[in-house]
């Protein structure tokens, strides 16, 4: 019988000489021991691939004999233990890589220590993203906050700004009933006058018809006795043209419309609607968003406690909403948000104040626990456990 050749099945494709301590990787292809350790070598640490096929191999775990797995703790070139960390290069080795390989006079550190400060740091690192977390969510509900002011401000302006146009129209409605009454009544005035006169000249055509008549009827005489007769009668005026001429009437005797007064009427009805829009103004100026809220003369204002939009007035009575940063000092006690808590407290029997309120702004006022939070928008006043109010919304 033939023998079968099997030195193909024997070589090594690196060396292509007969196995010597052959292995065998994960995709099934064999090498000298020597010959795949320098070839992997040469390729990135933890990324190896068979140089026959070039499939990516992971050298198992030295220490898991049951179920391997890629090899963590141990060197992947000596199969030592990993001890230490390399600092300078960020690697974890072991004691052969420290002493006599390419980490030997690196500052190393055992696995313990390195693992203990990186863990500091991420410790630190979390606390600094937690703080920026809450900082985020605060400033979310504080614009939350804004965005209901905002919109309750929108709905009264909206409403005010209506009413007021509104209002306009009917006053210039009523103008304009007025005006066209006034245009209305020169016209029928002048009409009028032109009626009489044309009454007037009508009867004068008349009588002048008559007189050419009674004219033409002398001159058709034959007999000049007559006609000279007749010069010394009711007639003998017919021919005198310029009594005729003096009671003439002329059509620039009319009178014509008064513009003048017209207009005055016009003007004087839209400055009145002006002045009237001026006084009461319908938006809210600059500082409306918590406008003129003027306190009994017992109750006095915390300036401590007022948030840097809140304007208090000198007399410590009055609280008004401006755009503009006071840049109070911070405290404890002062609110994030925009508004101020009284200098004054009781903590039992009945108690009642009067204030006044701006008739166009948006304002709240109410009471509250001293506990009440200052930052975030649990601290707006009735938004909370800690407080209640009556809020003036336009709307």
């Amino acid at each position: 019988m033939a023998s079968v050749d099997l030195t193909p099945e024997l070589t090594c494709s690196i060396c292509l000489s007969i196995f010597t301590d052959p292995v065998t990787v994960p995709c099934g292809h064999s090498f000298c021991r020597t010959c795949i350790g320098n070839v992997m070598d040469t390729q990135g640490m933890g990324e190896y691939s068979c140089p026959e096929c070039e499939e990516m191999i992971a050298i198992p775990c030295a220490n898991c004999i049951l179920s391997p797995v890629p090899a963590v703790k141990t060197c992947l070139h000596c199969e030592k233990v990993l001890e230490y960390y390399c600092c300078e290069d960020a690697a974890c080795i072991c004691v052969s890589c420290r002493l006599d390989g390419e980490h030997r006079g690196h500052q190393v550190e055992t696995l313990n220590e390195a693992s203990e400060k990186k863990k500091e740091k991420l410790r630190n690192i979390l606390q600094k993203l937690t703080s920026q977390r809450e900082e985020t969510k605060e400033r979310v509900q504080n614009l939350e906050v804004v965005k209901r002011q905002v919109r309750r401000k929108t709905a009264g302006v909206t409403e005010r700004v209506i009413a007021l146009i509104r209002d306009i129209g009917e006053q210039l409605e009523d103008l304009k009933t007025h005006v066209l009454g006034e245009i209305s009544r020169q016209a029928a005035q002048v009409s009028l006058q032109i009626s009489d006169l044309i009454r007037q000249l009508e009867i004068k055509k008349k009588e002048l018809s008559r007189k050419m008549g009674d004219i033409e009827e002398l001159c058709n005489m034959t007999n000049p006795l007559t006609v000279l007769q007749e010069q010394e009668s009711d007639r003998a005026d017919y021919c005198d043209a310029e009594e005729i001429e003096r009671h003439d009437i002329d059509v620039h005797d009319v009178e014509d419309l008064d513009l003048d007064l017209i207009a005055e009427t016009l003007h004087s009805g839209l400055a009145r609607i002006v002045t009237k829009v001026t006084r009461q103004p319908c938006l809210p100026e600059a500082s409306d968003m918590l406008l003129g809220v003027n306190i009994a003369s017992d109750m006095l204002m915390d300036v401590n406690t007022a948030g840097n939009d809140v304007s208090v007035s000198e007399d410590l009575k009055t609280v008004s909403l401006l755009e503009i940063d006071h840049r109070r000092p911070k405290r404890p006690e002062r609110f994030q948000l925009n508004q101020v808590l009284s200098s004054s407290s009781f903590s039992t029997g009945r108690h009642y104040w009067e204030m006044e309120g701006s008739d166009f702004g948006w304002w709240v006022v109410g009471m509250t626990y001293p506990s009440i939070k200052r930052k975030g928008a649990q601290s707006w006043i009735g938004d909370n456990n800690k407080s209640w109010c009556l809020e003036n919304c336009p709307n």
